[in-house]
């Protein structure tokens, strides 16, 4: 049985354990998306402290897919020497990195890109209190190739993979749930429309960057919301994104309207942990590739159960290695104390500052 620290092979890809960092907005590019020294240096703590697989936070792949100010751009062929930089400061210490992938969609905000933001349907958004346009045809198309293009730049600036982020609401999740898709035309409607978006960026993305390059996805398994999308619809996009030949699969759940649904707070036994682990067990099932489960995990012993019984291959963490990105090594040292992060969710707080532990500031 394979335990966290045994290594995982995903297309080629030589990952030295199973824990992976959880894409997370580091929220430390420059204004333009330019890579700095300070979101360099959260990279190589990250490496430095152990983790198998770090995940970047999302890149935005047209200018009017940014969430905000200091997310890292990828829609450029400008930007890759800081992805090179940004990608070559984990190598040094054995870590693998992979480049996500986003467009915000909805969640975009005028303030930010300066128009109105676009979605797959006209549906008001309640957190950025404003009502996006629908994207034409014509424009779906051209998004598409945008996220192929993003990809091959992470290929040239040595990224050992890219993730296409299609969870929380972002636009690839907006595609594939009812409650935010009400197109009726082929790119929504029956659950085949809502899943052609995705289908087609990773298809694209796996002609720009050839079979051996590993493309993974982060895929919600439910939206928690009326009208949404459900664990049973969700499974059948895992199984058929699987059978088209992406690479591994990350678990998630929910929408910014249902943000307390999927990044809970008091976290503070062994039984609050692992709160999307019923979903995964479907993936699971379904899947032929790798599975990655993050939410809420916190003790090393129930990470390795659920490695070791086969509900999970990969584990994958968040709030816990912005508190301690040494937490890997301290594990692999010895001490199997869970994680120091309380689950407050202070490090929510901040928009266009750098992500942090309030507990540390």
């Amino acid at each position: 049985m394979p335990d966290l620290f045994d290594p995982i092979e995903i297309n080629g890809m030589k990952v030295p354990n199973r824990f992976v960092r959880s894409a997370t907005h580091d929220r430390q590019a420059d204004v333009s998306g330019h890579v700095t020294d300070s979101l360099v240096g959260v990279y190589e703590a990250l490496a430095s402290g152990g983790i198998g697989l770090i995940i970047t936070g999302h890149a935005f792949v047209t200018m009017n897919g940014k969430k905000n100010h200091t997310m890292i751009g990828a829609h450029h062929d400008d930007f890759i020497p800081g992805l090179k930089k940004l990608a070559g400061s984990v190598h040094g210490y054995g870590s693998k990195i992979a480049l996500q992938i986003n467009h915000a969609g909805r969640e975009a905000t005028a303030a930010v890109i300066g128009e109105t933001p676009a979605a797959p349907s006209p549906v008001y958004n309640p957190g950025t209190k404003e009502t996006p346009r629908a994207f034409t045809d014509e424009e779906i198309e051209t998004l598409i190739a945008a996220y192929g293009t993003a990809a091959v730049r992470a290929a040239s600036a040595g990224f050992d993979a890219v993730q296409i982020h299609c969870a929380h609401g972002y636009l690839g999740s907006q595609f594939i749930s009812p409650h935010t898709n009400r197109r009726e035309d082929r790119w929504g409607g029956s659950l085949k429309n809502r899943m052609r978006f995705i289908l087609e960026v990773y298809r694209c993305i796996r002609k720009g960057v050839g079979d051996t390059y590993p493309v993974m996805i982060k895929l919600n398994s439910e939206d928690f919301i009326d009208g949404g999308l459900t664990i049973e619809e969700s499974t059948k996009i895992a199984q058929v994104l699987s059978r088209e030949g992406i690479d591994a699969v990350e678990i998630s759940a929910g929408m910014f309207e249902t943000l307390d649904r999927w990044v809970k707070t008091d976290i503070l036994e062994e039984e609050d942990e692992a709160y999307f682990l019923a979903n995964a067990r479907q993936f699971k099932a379904a899947i032929a590739v790798p599975l990655i489960l993050v939410g809420g995990l916190r003790s090393p012993a129930l990470m390795e159960r659920l490695i070791s019984d086969g509900d999970t291959d990969m584990v994958s963490l968040c709030r816990p290695f912005i508190k301690e990105p040494g937490l890997v090594n301290r594990w692999r040292q010895g001490d199997r104390k869970r994680a120091d992060c309380i689950s407050c969710n202070g490090c929510l707080k901040y928009y266009d500052e750098p992500v942090r532990c309030i507990l540390l500031d």
